[in-house]
Parts: structure tokens; C-alpha cells; sequence
């Protein structure tokens, strides 16, 4: 080795004894004649001294910039009274250099590598809210990654990864599980998102598909009898992006068999709770997991991934507002829709562009607007008032909890009055425009308590739902088994049917999803046929899982959770692609290395494959 020790390494035990630091010049200070390098590599930093008392040694520490590699060799001693630096592991020793060598020298980089944050490696990980990265562009980051993983940040940040991925194949091991790598090079599933694909040059016209997940390949596992099987698999999903999503991501994939609900619950569980002990520092709320279903999240916070950290509930009122007087409210109900309110605390005080800016993200969301009700100091208003009969305001704000502002008179600074606002339309409409404007409600009036996270298991999900086009589709995929019980009804309420499938969530984030599994010929068949899969669709595209069936498949079930989404989530970060060693960016492109990029005409026509533009 060129090193005797890191650059994290030497204490104060070590005093007197002569070390070969190798590493990057994070700083350089020249004071009273003596030259001071803040030596750095990924276990720490620490200071060398070049003293003039050695020329040769003095003139090539003079030239030295910042991030050229050098090794030095000298003398481990104390730092001067009031100079030393408790917050670093090294800050009490310094080391005096005898030997200095430039193994490297480096342009100056295209933006500051010291970001302000301790480069020291301790063991900790970064808690709470991410903090900034100043004003670098995230472009010019990404196109320079191997500079940008430098930072104290980052590399904080890729050590936590490593530390989830060695406690997740730790406890695992631990529960039995055999890892199991598949391959990446499969038949097309469909799992909702849409595929890379891979042309065959063997097979002119035929494609392989990179896999959104393993699911196929992990429940032929449990035909083959492997019993418990995990893997920390690379999936692939060519879809939008946006914060917590990349095209090619990581994910813990378990699945058991001769096994319950309960059962793959617990194992999971305990992975990502022994993760956030392990890692996080911050307490389970309450001091345990949740357990809900999907009825009682979506009717009380609008959501299947609620954030708990804060509580603003959703309130049914569609009960009071038969004959209230308002046409909207009225004409919902008609329709067998549903009326809800949300209650904001203090949200008198939002302004007229604020609730513009939450209208219009309920229409995307394809609610038709977004009523509201403000409770001001000089009473209610809203343009709804004229349309209420005389009694429904007061029956709102009791069913609400809704209170008004103080008086006119009270002094400046005084607490707002609440706000209400309002869904009417299909249940699935006002659940999503209502759950979205809850989560900016928290944002607006900092009501998240970031010091607890809070885990919940979402459970007995709809079996199907409908899509835009009205056909019918799955909730979650199509091996999830139905709710036996409930399943002769398909035919005649098929929205009645729900699933034996489990949600986690994080923090208001789906860590991931899992099921029991279809394990049955016949009943995989009925659920085909109940998604339009006509049975020479069904044998074309999943004649292997149905022929497996037939071999003597055990019961089983399984879950997967995105472990970048966890990773960020630990480091507190907002963005996935800080967590990531190297991301895509906002648009699905590799900005170091130029990909994706034009191929050669010669592989083109290998493949059979003709460029068609316009």
C-alpha cells in the first residue's frame, strides 16, 4: 500500500509516530511562513504542515491546487494549543511532513467540491432535512458525478446505501431466504409501467424486455421448491420521472411460501425497522408500526400512502348536504358521488394566489375546482355562502371542527381563522384532489414533524379498478389472489372484490407493495378472463405460469420495497438521484456518459433495425 494509515484514521495515540497519508488537497493555507493542507479521502481529513525548513518539500507544496493527489510522509504530532478541532475525529493531531509526492495534478474543477460539510467518516448519517447544495447546477453535477461523489455530502450519502444494503441481505440471510439472482434479459409482463426492450440480432423481429420486476421469476422460485427467496434486484421502468423515480432502480425482492399475510408482513417489517434503527435515529410514531386498510386511509387522509406525521383528517359530509342548497354539493350526491371537507388549521391566512395555485392542482388531478370556506376575523367568507341554506354553515363548522379567527380588534400576529375546502364528484376524484391539497396544507403550515417517522401497513385492496376507458384493470397486478370469499361475486361487482395485497408506507411514501399469490391454474384463468385476456392471449403470454400451476405450485406470497426510495428517505434527502451513485436525470439521460446515444449503422442492420423519423 502507499498509505500507512487513512486520512481518517491517525488520533491522538499515534502522536509520535510516522505516517504515509494519501489523498486529495481539499484546501490549502499559507500562514507565517508555514503551508497547511487539509488532506482528505473518503474516511476523513486531516492536517499536514510543510514547514520551509525543507525547500524542495516547501516549492511543491507551493504549486499544490485544489483535488491534486498527493502522498506525504511525516511525523504524527499534537496541534498547537487553541488550534485543535474536537468536532473531527482527527482535529488533535497534525501530521508534519517530511516527504511530499504529487502523484496527480487536477484542472480546477467545474464547481466547488467543499461543501461546507464535515469530511469525516464516524459512523453517523445524515438526519432531517437535506441540506443545500448552494447554487451548482444539477446538470453540471450529473455530467460530472465522479467530481460531485467528492463531496462530504454524497459521499455520506452512497456509505448509508451500502450500510442498507449489508443490514437488508444481513437480515434476510438471517430469516433463511436464499439469494437468488434472475435475469435481466425476460418476457414482457405486464405490470402497468411501460418496457425497455432489447431486440434479439438471433431472432430478427423478436425483443427480450428489461424487467419492471421479477415478479414471474420469483414465484417460479416457490414452484421450484427454493422456500424463501430474496434478492436485491435491478428493475427497469420507462416511465416520467420525477423525484423518487429513476428507469432503473434497486429493489428488495422476498417471496416465501406455505405462508399468510402476517407472515411475509413480519419478516418485511423487520428489515425496514431494524434499517431506520440502524440508520435513521429517529423513532417509530407512536413506537410501532400502523396497520389500516384501504378503505380507512383513503376515506380519512384521501390516500393509499398517507403521511401520518401530521393528521388533518378528511370529513364525509355528504350526509348534511342533501338539500344544503348548493347545486354542486347536491348534483355530486345525485350522481352517487361524494362530498368531503378538509379542515386546514389557520388557513384564513392563505392567499388569493395560494388558493389559485391549490385549484389548479386539484384539476389536474380532474376534480372540476376546489370550493373553499375561510373563517377570517370579520367572519366567513367564500362565494359558496349565498347558495347555503340557513343552518348548513354552522352544521359544517361543527361536523369540522372548524373555528373562526379572533375578532377584528385582536392584536397583529394573532392565530388565522381555519379553512375549509371541498370535494364533490366521484369518490376516487375527491379522494385524490382532497389528499393532494392535504399534503400541501402540511408543506404550507409546516405541520410534518419531521423528528418521527412514521410506518404503516395498508392492507385489503380493491382487486380491480377501471381505467379511463372504462374496462376493467388491476389494482395492483394480475397474479395478486382475490379475497376468496369474495370472489363469486366478480361477475355481477367486480369493484366489490378486493385483494389479499399489503401496501408499506413510509413518511407518506409507498416503500412497496406485496401480496399472497395466485397459485391455482384455474383461478389465475378467471382473473385473465376478468381483465379481457382471451385464453390464446393468456397461453401466449403466460403459458409458462400457467403450465408451472400444474406441477404441484405451494401457496405463497411475497413483497418488494424500492431501496433507493428508502436510502433517500434515511438521509433525508427529497430528490432519489442524490442517493444514487450515478442517476439519470429529470429526462432519462446519462449526462457523464452521453447515453442514450446514436449506435452505428452496422449494429443497426444487424439487429434489423430501420430508423424511422417524422
Amino acid at each position: 500500500m502507499l498509505r500507512t494509515h487513512t486520512c481518517g484514521e491517525l488520533r491522538e495515540e499515534d502522536i509520535g509516530k510516522t505516517a504515509a497519508l494519501c489523498g486529495w488537497v481539499h484546501r490549502r493555507r499559507d500562514h507565517g511562513g508555514l503551508i497547511f493542507i487539509d488532506l482528505r479521502d473518503r474516511y476523513g481529513m486531516t492536517q499536514v504542515v510543510i514547514n520551509p525548513d525543507q525547500p524542495d518539500v516547501f516549492a511543491r507544496a507551493e504549486t499544490t491546487r485544489p483535488e491534486w493527489v498527493l502522498k506525504i510522509t511525516g511525523k504524527v504530532r499534537s496541534r498547537l494549543e487553541g488550534a485543535e478541532r474536537e468536532e473531527n475525529p482527527t482535529g488533535m493531531i497534525e501530521v508534519s511532513v517530511e516527504e511530499l509526492t504529487v502523484l496527480n495534478e487536477a484542472k480546477t474543477p467545474p464547481f466547488e467540491i467543499d461543501d461546507g460539510q464535515p469530511h469525516h467518516s464516524t459512523g453517523a448519517v445524515p438526519m432531517g432535512a437535506a441540506p443545500s447544495m448552494g447554487t451548482v447546477n444539477e446538470e453540471l453535477r450529473l455530467q460530472y458525478r465522479y467530481l460531485d461523489l467528492r463531496r462530504a455530502r454524497m459521499q455520506k450519502n452512497i456509505l448509508l446505501r451500502s450500510k442498507i444494503f449489508q443490514i437488508i441481505r444481513d437480515h434476510f440471510s438471517r430469516e433463511g431466504c436464499i439469494e437468488v439472482d434472475t435475469p435481466c434479459l425476460i418476457k414482457g409482463t405486464p405490470e402497468g409501467a411501460r418496457e425497455y426492450i432489447v431486440p434479439s440480432r438471433l431472432y430478427p423481429g423478436e425483443f427480450f424486455v428489461l424487467p419492471q420486476s421479477p415478479q414471474q421469476l420469483k414465484q417460479l422460485c416457490m414452484v421450484a421448491g427454493l422456500d424463501r427467496y430474496f434478492q436485491i434486484a435491478r428493475c427497469f421502468r420507462d416511465e416520467d420521472q420525477r423525484g423518487d423515480r429513476q428507469p432503473e432502480f434497486v429493489q428488495l425482492d422476498f417471496e416465501m411460501s406455505f405462508c399468510e399475510q402476517e407472515d411475509v408482513q413480519k419478516i418485511v417489517e423487520g428489515s425496514v425497522t431494524r434499517v431506520l434503527a440502524e440508520c435513521s435515529g429517529k423513532p417509530l410514531q407512536h413506537g410501532k408500526v400502523g396497520r389500516s386498510t384501504w378503505q380507512e386511509v383513503m376515506d380519512r387522509y384521501g390516500s393509499d400512502k398517507p403521511d401520518l406525521r401530521y393528521d388533518l383528517p378528511i370529513t364525509d359530509i355528504s350526509s348534511l348536504c342533501d338539500g344544503c342548497g348548493f347545486e354542486v354539493f347536491e348534483r355530486a350526491l345525485a350522481n352517487k358521488g361524494t362530498v368531503r371537507a378538509l379542515r386546514v388549521p389557520g388557513g384564513a391566512a392563505l392567499t388569493r394566489s395560494e388558493i389559485d395555485a391549490w385549484t389548479e392542482i386539484a384539476k389536474e388531478l380532474k376534480a372540476k375546482g376546489l370550493a373553499y370556506i375561510l373563517f377570517t376575523k370579520e367572519g366567513p367568507k367564500s362565494p359558496l355562502l349565498k347558495f347555503f341554506k340557513e343552518g348548513f354553515l354552522e352544521k359544517l363548522m361543527e361536523a369540522t371542527g372548524a373555528e373562526s379567527g379572533l375578532p377584528a380588534e385582536a392584536p397583529a400576529g394573532a392565530k388565522a381563522g381555519d379553512a375549509l375546502f371541498f370535494g364533490a364528484d366521484a369518490f376516487r376524484i375527491v379522494c385524490a384532489s382532497l389528499g393532494r391539497i392535504r399534503s400541501e396544507a402540511a408543506r404550507r403550515f409546516d405541520l410534518i414533524d419531521t423528528s418521527i417517522h412514521s410506518l404503516l401497513w395498508v392492507t385489503n385492496f380493491p382487486m380491480f379498478e377501471r381505467a379511463e376507458d372504462g374496462s376493467l384493470t388491476f389494482s395492483h397486478h394480475p397474479f395478486t389472489s382475490p379475497n376468496i370469499d369474495e370472489w363469486k361475486r366478480r361477475k355481477e361487482d367486480p369493484l366489490f372484490v378486493h385483494s389479499v395485497c399489503y401496501d408499506l408506507i413510509l413518511d407518506g411514501y409507498e416503500l412497496g407493495s406485496g401480496s399472497i399469490r395466485i397459485h391455482d391454474r384455474v383461478l389465475q384463468q378467471e382473473v385473465f378472463a376478468m381483465l379481457g385476456i382471451a385464453p390464446e392471449d393468456q397461453k401466449r403470454r403466460f403459458g409458462h405460469m400457467l403450465e408451472a400451476f400444474t406441477y404441484g405450485a405451494p401457496p405463497h406470497g411475497g413483497f418488494a420495497y424500492g431501496i433507493d426510495r428508502l436510502v433517500m428517505i434515511v438521509a433525508g434527502e427529497l430528490n432519489i438521484r442524490e442517493v444514487i451513485a450515478f442517476p439519470k436525470d429529470q429526462k432519462a439521460k446519462d449526462l457523464m456518459l452521453g447515453a442514450p446515444s446514436r449506435v452505428e449503422e452496422k449494429q443497426l442492420r444487424e439487429q434489423g433495425i430501420k430508423i424511422v423519423t417524422g
